[in-house]
């Protein structure tokens, strides 16, 4: 049979290749322009972002909220001024001193629909002890605009006023501080991250000159996604998570493919090979696994996207433009540093240096990781049992998750928000700043009497202080206060609204009367909004979208995990395996954030009883891209030893060998990384710093060093398995991370580039 020879056609990674051999001191000297350029636009990023994006515009309480500010001409009240009088707020100077201030705030631009104990006496806006009262306010605009306002208002309100002492809370102060402390502590992680990944990298490699390479292509991740972003920010609302993401996945991901290919580079200088021939090996197998694998992750964050939460959103952003810089990052600094340096980078390492053309032995078949999988493997239904249910276990209280909010409780013990919230609490009978607003639309043909009814009816619900309407206030199924004046604000072009306080209490409560609110018969339809129901309302769509994600990136991983394999099985193993790993890291984050344990040696955090809806998702698509990026640099490998050998299990064994040690020291220093998160003085931060080096390190030694050798051992040849005409697919448009010789015209560029 005669064969018609294919023309060679030269690979995307083969001419960066050339490229990084020809062109060597160009493309490091670009890239840190680049990253220069990119990083200075970056310097006022921070004064883009928002600390919000935790509502869903779309639903119901968004719905309300536009209501209030286009037909009542109001906005939610997100400013609390907590005024504290040491003669009580009953004394004449503190009450002129009080009316002053009210009408100072009241007169402030972008400030409305400002309400005071001076100004309607309402009880409810005094504690008990007389000695402090509220003033409650709405800033209007975006999260931007609030925040500009805000930060005017801080020095002129701030602190001591006519002999009284005003601490100012409120969601807008809440978001305020948020993006202050999340600024604060990317420094802290920053400056400790850094050196004590130098210090490991430097133990791992043995070498100043090999561990600087993946800070470097980490500096170059970082900076180049810091401009991204801020390009971002003038597009798009940009949640101020969007820099952690960027700072800690990209120093994360960029040393996770240094190390790939460094360690790949090495070794082929140790068989022998030309420096030149041994960055194009380097460059046609590990540099397209890193292609894949950044791939990989932008997808797995991609899934974040689909959530109508801007937070979730930005954190997808972040996450796909990072895991893509680091890939492109890697692809180019890397290999022209590696032609730069030629041999000089092995000879710094600390393995013994061989005469010249001795060529080191394979020793693969007495690596601890191949004594390992060969161990699993001889019973591997025992262990993949026992390795299973201990995770399970682990697992189990993730069956008790009870979502909840981020609020102030998520800040430390300083910060205002929560020193407001706490006080209100705690000292005063209804929770003004949790109010509901219940609005009756233009359309609905309303009487008065039937808004009155309506009104009685809701104050008769449990947990609900008092219900203020253009008709009056109503408490414990009573008028308590006839229309005046101050009631004239809840009707305007024929629509009304019930302004709805709950007592004083956790804020799972307050949620639970946003249910029993819009479950009670109105005279028409009626739509509830305010902080609670934003918090309901987010949860929901959290649970409505989580399905259609789960479901696209299921799809998405299979067929790229497909093209990289050539199987049918093992990316559903994958899928599986990763699934088993995130379910221990899940039921730790509750164990320990919703039901309190462990939390003197995590620094201290607020114990609030549930778990804000937000973390578990952002955790799951953060560990999920990572543990595929894993489980790409090992299927790559194994993949490799099977196309060589044809024998499943050797395979599995050289194949873990060959990349276990790297694959461990990436996810131990991706760990290092994210721990960093533990120095942070928010708990939603605290949650990433335990959940991910947790779903790390557990998918780095019990599902790769276990459950994966003794799955694919049960599974036997027929984990390769895929029907012909997927054979055939796989043939022409799959990943192969094969070490064949270079053909001819690459060996007449590589010459050339010498």
């Amino acid at each position: 049979m005669t064969t018609t020879a294919t023309p060679h056609r030269t690979s995307g990674v083969a001419r960066l290749a050339g490229l990084a051999l020809r062109h060597r001191r160009a493309v490091l000297i670009t890239a840190a322009l680049l990253a220069l350029v990119a990083g200075s636009s970056g310097a006022t990023l921070f004064s883009k972002l928002s600390a919000g994006g935790w509502t869903d515009p779309n639903a119901e309480s968004g719905e309300v909220s536009d209501i209030l500010e286009e037909t009542f001409g109001q906005d939610q009240p997100n400013l609390v001024l907590l005024v504290s009088a040491p003669r009580g707020v009953d004394d004449p100077g503190a009450v002129d001193a009080g009316a002053e201030l009210t009408e100072r705030l009241a007169a402030e631009p972008g400030v409305s629909d400002v309400v005071s104990y001076w100004a309607t006496g309402q009880e409810s806006l005094r504690n008990d002890d007389g000695d402090k009262a509220l003033i409650l306010a709405g800033i209007e605009g975006d999260p931007n605009e609030v925040d500009a306002t805000l930060t005017e208002l801080i020095p002129s309100y701030g602190g001591e006023q006519d002999g009284l002492t005003v601490t100012i809370g409120g969601y807008a102060m809440f978001e305020h501080e948020l993006t202050e402390q999340s600024e604060r502590d990317v420094i802290k992680a920053e400056l400790i991250v850094f050196p004590v990944t130098l210090i490991a990298l430097v133990l791992i490699f043995g070498s100043i000159v090999a561990a600087m390479l993946p800070l470097a292509v980490a500096m170059v991740t970082v900076l180049v996604g810091m401009g991204v972003m801020w390009v971002l920010a003038e597009v798009t609302d940009l949640a101020v998570l969007a820099v952690n993401v960027v700072t800690l996945l990209g120093l994360g991901l960029a040393i996770d493919y240094s190390l790939l290919m460094v360690n790949r580079y090495r070794e082929e200088l140790r068989r022998g090979r030309p420096v030149a021939a041994a960055i194009e090996t380097t460059m046609r197998t590990a540099g397209r696994t890193v292609i894949f694998s950044a791939v990989t992750v932008a997808i797995a964050l991609s899934a974040l996207v689909w959530f109508p939460l801007d937070a979730l959103r930005s954190v997808s952003y972040a996450g796909m433009a990072t895991a893509l810089l680091a890939g492109a990052a890697a692809l180019t600094v890397l290999p022209a540093t590696f032609a730069l340096l030629g041999r000089r980078l092995e000879r710094t390492g600390r393995r013994r240096r061989r005469p010249a053309g001795v060529v080191e032995q394979d020793t693969a078949e007495s690596g601890m990781w191949h004594r390992i999988a060969t161990l699993v493997m001889r019973r591997p239904i025992p262990i993949a049992t026992l390795v299973a249910a201990f995770l399970l276990v682990l697992g189990a209280p993730f069956l008790n998750l009870n979502l909840g909010e981020v609020d102030e409780r998520t800040m430390p013990e300083t910060a205002q928000s929560r020193q407001v919230s706490e006080t209100i609490r705690a000292e005063f009978g209804s929770g003004e700043q949790n109010a509901l607003q219940v609005v009756v639309t233009e359309d609905a043909e309303v009487t008065d009497e039937e808004i009155a009814g309506y009104a009685t009816q809701v104050s008769q619900l449990d947990h609900v202080a008092r219900v203020d309407t253009v008709t009056g206030s109503y408490a414990g199924g009573e008028q308590i206060a006839p229309a005046g004046p101050a009631h004239q604000r809840f009707a305007a072009d024929g629509a009304r609204y019930l302004h709805v306080v709950p007592l004083a209490g956790d804020s799972q409560a307050a949620q639970d009367l946003v249910e029993t609110v819009r479950a009670t018969p109105a005279p028409s339809d009626v739509l509830v909004g305010g902080l609670p129901a934003v918090t309901v309302d987010g949860n929901d769509a959290l649970t409505s979208w989580l399905p259609y994600s789960m479901a696209a990136l299921a799809i998405c991983m299979v067929v790229l995990l497909f093209l990289l394999t050539g199987s049918v099985v093992l990316p559903f193993l994958a899928l599986l395996l990763s699934g088993l790993s995130l379910t221990a890291t899940f039921g730790a984050l509750v164990w320990i954030f919703q039901e309190g344990n462990l939390t003197g040696l995590l620094g201290g955090f607020t114990v609030t009883g549930s778990l804000a809806g937000t973390v578990p998702v952002m955790l799951f698509a953060v560990a999920f891209g990572l543990a595929m990026d894993y489980q790409v640099f090992m299927l790559s490998r194994i993949r490799e030893e099977y196309e060589r050998t044809g024998d499943g299990t050797a395979a599995v064994a050289e194949g873990l060998e060959r990349i276990g040690r790297i694959v461990t020291a990436a996810a131990v220093l991706i760990s290092i990384v994210f721990l960093a998160f533990l120095f942070s003085e928010i708990t939603l931060m605290k949650a990433f710093g335990i959940g991910l080096p947790l779903a790390v390190l557990l998918d780095a030694t019990l599902i790769r060093g276990a459950m994966l050798p003794a799955m694919m051992k049960i599974c036997g040849r027929s984990t390769w398995w895929a029907p012909a005409p997927l054979r055939r697919l796989h043939a022409r448009f799959g990943l192969r991370e094969t070490d064949d010789a270079p053909s001819s015209t690459e060996s007449e560029s590589v010459a050339a580039a010498r």
